[in-house]
């Protein structure tokens, strides 16, 4: 394979030091139809392989993770600034579950599905559903989970017969290419899978204008509505996962120590930089105070330093840019009246470090409470009633999770299952996205289709069905040509025979279409 024509490179730096770590050249358009090209000769011979057969190759990737977590782990914590064991966690861990699940029930969850017969009267028609690969699939990954994110992505696209073309965040481009590392130890057909680097601002619609046939995006709102935009001239189908204000409602009977510190993790793992993290804390009023006080006492705790030192929680903010975004809307709160109420220690000089803070006083006139922070900031207020906590819940532009803590499973349920939100979690909060059985997605805002799971394997694939005809020796249908008065007849006796309550109609209908019965063994 030529290499391909260097216009630019992009540079790693290490969030924490500001050291380079590395640079990667950048793909030109060209490069880029030329990738989508030899993606689709290989997607070709590889989609003709079992599932079975695929998965065994790929499970040869989830033994490389395993050999190699330490140093994926090292790497990811480097590139991206986030703790070392929030990379082992979240990222290398989920990733080779992932794997695993993927590899083991792919085979069942794609199989032909055979469907029930819907009306006696066409029994002799029988369908199934197969599931057929799109062809070459585009990922285009963000920096916060720049490992996990799109590595289940890839899987689900390669186990399900397509090739997949990445592009990997600017900001992490160093993960990307253990990815890259990792896929090339299962010994794929060449070109089946791809790792480009192009701006953010030129992927999506070189990836449309290079004639993939779908994408799947995580990033902004704004930039999800100009790919669905672009898509629409070429009707490319996409899937969004665009972010969320992800609230937690803590009941009365609540545990106000297991409610605190999973806040803690659930608000601020990964210094806060996860679209589906708690943002909006709302506290029933008779564990209001209890649950502060924990919540303080234990935010203090928190020890924020270089990512890559086991012993510290929560490590940098990835960009520049995000810091503004958390830092303008701590101001905007404070300037409407509230207040910070507790605040860890940074221990660490640079610029990048931001303490874990809670604030009180909080109102849904916040940017706090409005948009998506993207940092280590929640917002606490307090509710009376059920009603209440759930109307507060649901007051968002986003819906991509949330969760539910109460020692009462039902009524936790019950409250769960009036929440606008793709996935609702009880006494627990962000890890659904490591459970590889279950769909992840959103609703309002957050995004469209549904990515992981068996929804996330069909979301990779388009349902394909089969129908035979039981009765083909026969000379025709019974509402095929030549038609005539007594055909109209009969077939409306169907209608009556199948719906009409009175029993008299049904016995006459039935006569009407018994005569025309002989006309599906005749020529003419």
């Amino acid at each position: 394979m030529t290499a391909p024509k260097i216009s630019s490179y992009t540079e790693s730096i290490n969030p924490v030091t500001g050291e380079l770590i590395d640079k990667t050249p950048i793909h030109s358009l060209n490069d880029l139809e030329s990738i989508i090209k030899k993606a689709k000769d290989a997607q070709n011979e590889w989609k003709n392989n079992s599932v079975k057969y695929r998965a065994k190759k790929l499970l040869k990737i989830r033994d490389y993770i395993v050999d190699n977590a330490d140093r994926i782990a090292l790497t990811i914590s480097k590139d991206n600034g986030k703790s070392i064991t929030d990379a082992l966690a979240a990222e290398v861990l989920a990733v080779a579950m992932a794997v695993n699940y993927y590899s083991k029930n792919a085979s069942n969850f794609l199989k032909d599905e055979k469907l029930k017969n819907g009306n006696f009267f066409l029994i002799n028609k029988r369908s199934k559903i197969m599931r057929v690969p799109y062809g070459v699939i585009g990922i285009i990954s963000p920096w916060n989970y720049p490992f996990s994110i799109p590595f289940s992505e890839i899987i689900m696209g390669l186990i399900t017969g397509n090739a997949v073309v990445m592009k990997g965040a600017s900001e992490t481009l160093v993960v990307s290419k253990e990815i890259d590392k990792a896929i090339a130890s299962a010994e794929l057909p060449q070109g089946l899978f791809n790792l480009v680097n192009m701006a953010g601002s030129v992927a999506g619609a070189a990836f449309l204008n290079s004639g993939i046939d779908k994408i799947f995006f995580t990033g902004s709102v704004e930039i999800g509505k100009y790919l669905m935009e672009k898509a629409a001239k070429t009707l490319t189908p996409i899937s969004l996962e665009l972010g969320g204000n992800d609230p937690m409602i803590v009941c009365e009977d609540a545990d106000p120590y297991r409610a605190a510190v999973g806040a803690i993790w659930g608000g601020f793992q990964n210094a806060g930089q996860s679209c589906a993290g708690i943002e909006r804390i709302y506290v029933h009023e008779k564990i209001y105070d209890k649950f502060l006080s924990i919540l303080k006492i234990e935010v203090k705790k928190l020890r924020i330093g270089y990512g890559s030192d086991f012993n510290n929680d929560i490590g940098c903010m990835t960009t520049k840019k995000q810091i503004e975004i958390v830092n303008a809307h701590i101001k905007d709160a404070v300037e409407k009246g509230a207040t910070i109420f507790a605040q860890s220690e940074i221990q660490n000089s640079s610029k990048n470090f931001l303490p874990a803070t809670v604030i009180t006083d909080v109102n849904h006139q916040m940017l706090l409470m409005k948009e998506e922070t993207f940092g280590p900031v929640v917002g606490v207020m307090k509710y009376r009633t059920n009603d209440e906590a759930i109307t507060f819940a649901n007051d968002s532009q986003y819906g991509l999770s949330a969760s539910v803590w109460s020692k009462n499973k039902n009524r936790a349920e019950k409250i769960a299952r009036q929440i606008n939100a793709g996935a609702i979690m009880i006494n627990d909060h962000l890890m659904s996205h490591g459970l590889a059985e279950t769909p992840w997605g959103g609703f309002k805002y957050s995004g469209i289709g549904r990515t992981h799971g068996k929804y996330g394997l069909y979301d990779k694939t388009q349902p394909k069905v089969i129908v035979h005809d039981w009765l083909s020796f026969t000379k025709k249908n019974l509402w095929w040509h030549p038609y005539s008065k007594q055909v109209y007849e009969g077939l409306k006796s169907i209608i009556i025979i199948l719906y009409k309550k009175n029993f008299a109609y049904k016995i006459s209908a039935v006569g009407k279409l018994i005569k025309i019965i002989p006309r599906m063994f005749q020529k003419k």
